[in-house]
């Protein structure tokens, strides 16, 4: 019998894209699979919209709002599958993303701690006109080199792009329901921790959609995901460090330090404070952040609290006018009947999407 795949949506307020997100994961052309989706007390239509699918293929459940780490938890505990698929409620699958991923687990040669993982692209509404940008992180590695790389790049795998055994998920444990934001970034590294190697199938594809402040992963202002940031942060160099303690390890975890400072500076010296003290404890040493030409006049001008605020208002402003762009532009090709899978084409999305929150 083939394998049984598990594809797990948590869900909060994403009544626009859930009916799609669904909509992919029924569309694998993997054909033995259930869809577990877990409302986590949306107040807008998500679970009525979501209970539509309602079938012997989808379990649709909710409950009182805990966080997208306790919806995920849920979901995993519901489910039966011998692999994992985590994907977000905005986000969608290329219809062959498992079978492709599966072809390489069923290989006589393949461990079931061995991690499946794919390239993915930012998008808005039309996933045909969808950028996959590689990143260090797009190849087949080891779980040490997977997770230095992270840390030296500041590179990102999106959620979705991972099919994980149910060995490996059992062994990792429940989600962090403390970590407000880069939840999936500790937990991933926890499941790399424990894996014997990382297999990337290029054919594999996600699209991740641009939403703006309404993501897990975006932070802004709130001093709470700041400081769940750095929680996170610091697991992720724990889970790397007991891989293995060396100078190269170190020097990607101080990297990775530097490359979150600003998100501390200026306004939590106190943060700032434990983050210089682990810098120095893995033998490195943290500068002030600094800032390219478009905002140092305002910084020196008016400081930085106005500059970090007048970037968020910035950026945020460049992605809704992005993503209305994009919207009548989808409007548009929908009703000339333009494919929604077809091949990409040489017209993309700006690649200031890679840069929005």
């Amino acid at each position: 019998m083939e394998p049984l795949v598990s594809i797990l949506i948590p869900a909060h307020n994403a009544a626009r894209w859930v009916a799609d997100t669904i909509q992919s994961a029924l569309s694998q052309t993997w054909r033995r699979k259930e869809i577990v989706l877990v409302d986590d007390g949306s107040t807008d239509d998500t679970l009525a919209i979501a209970r539509d699918f309602s079938s012997g293929t989808v379990v649709v459940v909710s409950q009182e709002k805990q966080g997208a780490a306790a919806a995920r938890n849920k979901a995993m505990a519901l489910s039966q599958g011998d692999f994992i698929q985590w994907l977000d409620a905005d986000d969608l699958l290329v219809p062959n993303k498992v079978e492709c991923q599966m072809a390489v687990a069923l290989r006589t040669d393949f461990s079931e701690r061995t991690l499946l993982s794919g390239p993915w692209a930012y998008f808005c509404y039309r996933t045909r006109v969808a950028k996959f940008h590689p990143t260090p992180l797009w190849s087949d590695l080891s779980p040490v080199d997977w997770l230095v790389r992270k840390l030296e790049h500041s590179a990102h795998m999106q959620t979705a792009t991972w099919l994980i055994s149910r060995t490996l998920t059992d062994a990792a444990g429940p989600w962090d329901i403390r970590l407000l934001s880069n939840d999936d970034g500790e937990y991933m590294g926890r499941v790399i921790k424990l894996s014997d190697a990382i297999k990337f199938v290029p054919e594999a594809k996600v699209f991740y959609r641009i939403t703006g402040g309404s993501r897990l992963s975006y932070v802004g202002q709130s001093q709470a995901k700041i400081e769940a940031q750095l929680l996170g942060v610091e697991l992720q160099m724990q889970h790397l460090l007991s891989l293995e303690d060396s100078k190269r390890t170190r020097s990607a975890c101080v990297q990775r330090l530097q490359t979150w400072l600003g998100n501390f500076y200026p306004e939590r010296p106190d943060i700032m404070l434990r983050v210089e003290e682990m810098a120095n404890a893995l033998g490195g040493k943290l500068e002030l952040p600094s800032l390219n030409w478009k905002y140092a006049w305002i910084q020196r001008i008016f400081g930085w609290a106005v500059v970090k605020r007048f970037r968020l208002h910035y950026r945020r402003a460049k992605a809704d006018v992005l993503r209305f762009w994009d919207l009548i532009l989808f409007h548009i090709e929908s009703r000339s009947g333009a494919s929604r899978w077809a091949t990409p084409s040489t017209t993309s999305l700006p690649k200031m999407t890679q840069r929005l929150p």
